[in-house]
């Protein structure tokens, strides 16, 4: 069985909901948090770079 990489603890679906929130999509809000000055938490600092990998890891798997 393959090992887990993404703690078990994980919220699912918490950055979506923050991103919601903010009026911004995934993506939108990932680049705002990751941008230089901002004042986000660690934690959803590491949240948006989870999000940018995943989607740089769909579009690789896409071919494109």
């Amino acid at each position: 069985m393959a090992e887990r990489w993404i703690p078990r603890d994980m919220d699912e679906g918490a950055f979506t909901a923050k991103a919601k929130r903010a009026g911004m999509s995934v993506q939108e809000y990932a680049r705002h948090v990751l941008a230089e000055g901002s004042q986000a938490t660690t934690k959803t600092k590491r949240q948006a770079a989870l999000a940018r990998t995943f989607r740089k890891m769909a579009i690789a798997r896409k071919g494109g």
